[in-house]
């Protein structure tokens, strides 16, 4: 499975937009409940100058510790490392009745600091006032605040003096402190800084609590709101210590105290870094968006505490010229999370190769017909323990061995001594009797090798050990590159009869994965009566196939053909055919669902005639 869905668990349009009387602004307006997401812009509206500008707010369930989080199903391997994953933000056109813009950009953000949804609804007379908004991001009260700036820390007794809300103190500056409300000056500004704060913190916690960064100490007032913010501060001597609050000197009043939490920069604020901001272009602007946002989405679930930026979403609004713009751009709806449209809401979708392209039913002889990089075969080790995969316990996720034997007499076992093997894959010059495989994943080992060997081999065994521990013993058939196509004179066309030989009429959609194995043949297969009585139908593996899954009564997309950079829906195959793993929870429940095939063949993509239906029931 090389897909996995995160569906945004919050979103809202914020706006400056005027109301219908073209004299107040909606700035103090929520749309967090509306099933629609809208940006524009609209200009000379109320008069020959006037801006308009409506931007959206969505965030996703990036970091968290259970299912359903980007950083859990990293950390339990549902998702590759860094590197090997791609995320991209989904969101799907709304279709609507007002002017479209075209020829524009979107630009999507990161925001820099958190926000609430809000309980909003109204996006035609922008009645809802809630957070977030145009101004403000929540209605999380701020604390007051006032700091100390220490300049001449030994001008000894000289006094601090705070106005709280409940007491009044007075600290004393003394060298060395020897009373009540004293503290010792310390031997530095920064000293004296520290020393301050302590005492905050020790004798006026219920008012104050402080901080200090070098020789300046920030004193917050407990009880958060506007009203922290008639408390004062003041120093006896300005030489000692400069105070800033709602003025800077030998006092001020505390300042910044609010009721809500209001954005540095109205209309939200935003990292513009080039790893946190990206462009999508829209030409007709009746386009879904579907943005690569990868570097972000890494950011946001970084282990590392100096790469990791917190997960605030991502703002999403013109760009800045289209802002500016002496001209209107309006209106870009996309459908939002409460969409009633199940495969319209938006969504971050993890995509990764994931086949495993297991040549053990496929093991050719090297050619010179053929480049270095296909004459190299892949085989697999499954560690399955009571049906589970695991890790082998002595091997982990570390290197495993395989080496190559010829058969007994019978061709039923090892015979003899290990085979020599040619340099290339995982082979190296040092040790020519032995392939040095590696970990795949949970229970999974690979290796790649050439094999050279004599023709007459008809089988041929892979023996998987340690240096002291045998494992398991496979056995593989090699054929020659030229098996199957007698002649080299034609250009042949290929084709081929699909089946899912396992599949099944209905599926639950409760977070449950099915396998679906893929049966291929060439469709000129035309056996005798003798090979049809004795010989099961061939399996010809078809090295790049692709599946698509759409909905039958509309022919929607739900995941098309994932081809391109990231492969993400390549099938695998091994020496049973082909197969693919599908996550059922990404299906809506009580609708039918059809499966195609597009194969890879001779330079081109050949989409395949067949459809396998299902439905999907809700368990």
């Amino acid at each position: 499975m090389a897909i996995k869905r995160y569906i945004a668990d919050a979103d809202t349009t914020i706006t400056n937009a005027f109301k219908a009387n073209l004299t107040t602004r909606g700035t103090g307006s929520n749309m967090g409940q509306s099933d629609i997401l809208e940006v524009f812009s609209i200009f000379a509206q109320e008069n020959t100058t006037s801006s308009e500008l409506e931007r959206i707010l969505i965030k996703f369930p990036a970091v968290g510790t259970s299912t359903g989080y980007i950083s859990y199903d990293r950390e339990q391997g549902n998702i590759p490392a860094s590197g090997s994953v791609s995320f991209y933000l989904r969101m799907f056109n709304a279709k609507q009745s007002q002017t479209v813009p075209k020829d524009f950009n979107l630009v999507v953000s990161a925001v820099s600091q958190s926000w609430q949804e809000g309980l909003g609804l109204d996006m035609e007379e922008y009645s809802d006032a809630d957070e977030a908004n145009w101004i403000y991001a929540s209605d999380t009260k701020v604390q007051a605040s006032a700091s100390i700036t220490v300049h001449d820390y030994d001008n000894v007794d000289e006094t601090l003096h705070f106005t709280g809300t409940n007491s009044n103190y007075e600290f004393i500056a003394k060298n060395p402190a020897d009373g009540v409300n004293q503290f010792d000056i310390g031997t530095s500004n920064s000293e004296c800084a520290t020393n301050i704060k302590e005492m905050i913190n020790a004798s006026a916690s219920s008012d104050f609590s402080a901080s200090v960064a070098s020789a300046v100490v920030t004193v917050y007032a407990a009880a958060a709101g506007t009203e922290a913010n008639v408390n004062s501060l003041s120093s006896s001597l300005v030489d000692f210590a400069t105070v800033t609050g709602s003025e800077a000197g030998s006092s001020a009043l505390f300042a910044g105290g609010a009721n809500f939490t209001a954005w540095a920069t109205e209309g939200g604020d935003y990292y513009s870094d080039s790893s946190s901001s990206f462009t999508a272009y829209f030409d007709t602007g009746f386009e879904d968006m579907e943005l690569n946002i990868t570097p972000l989405v890494e950011q946001w679930i970084s282990s590392s505490v100096a790469d990791r930026k917190e997960n605030y979403g991502v703002g999403i609004r013109l760009s800045s010229t289209e802002e500016d713009a002496s001209n209107s751009y309006y209106t870009k709806k996309f459908f939002a999370r409460g969409s009633q449209f199940f495969f319209r809401r938006p969504y971050i979708e993890a995509r990764w190769d994931s086949s495993k392209k297991d040549n053990r039913g496929s093991f050719y002889y090297s050619s010179s017909l053929a480049p270095a990089a296909d004459n190299l075969n892949t085989v697999y080790l499954y560690n399955y323990v009571r049906g589970q995969l695991k890790n082998i316990p002595a091997i982990g996720t570390g290197s495993i061995y395989v080496s190559i034997y010829s058969g007994s007499s019978a061709n039923s076992a090892p015979y003899g001594s290990k085979l020599e093997l040619s340099i290339g894959g995982d082979v190296v010059e040092t040790d020519l009797f032995n392939v040095t495989g590696g970990y795949v994943e949970t229970g999974v080992y690979s290796a790649s090798y050439a094999f050279t060997g004599s023709t007459s081999l008809t089988r041929i065994f892979d023996v998987w050990h340690s240096a002291s521990v045998e494992y398991f013993t496979g056995t593989i058939n090699p054929q020659s590159l030229t098996q199957g196509w007698p002649g080299h004179a034609f250009n042949p066309s290929q084709q081929y009869v699909s089946k899912i030989s396992n599949l099944r009429p209905t599926y639950s959609n409760s977070n449950t994965t099915a396998r679906f194995r893929l049966y291929s043949r060439k469709k000129d297969w035309s056996p005798n009566i003798y090979t049809v009585a004795s010989v099961s139908a061939p399996i010809d593996l078809v090295e790049d196939a692709y599946y698509r899954v759409y909905r039958v009564n509309d022919n929607l997309d739900v995941i098309p053909y994932g081809t391109g950079s990231t492969n993400h829906t390549r099938m695998s195959y091994d020496v049973s055919g082909s197969y693919f793993d599908l996550d059922m929870s990404l299906l809506e429940p009580d609708n039918t669902y059809a499966i195609k095939f597009i194969y890879y063949l001779n330079n081109q993509y050949a989409e395949q005639t067949e459809k396998f239906k299902f439905k999907v029931e809700k368990v």
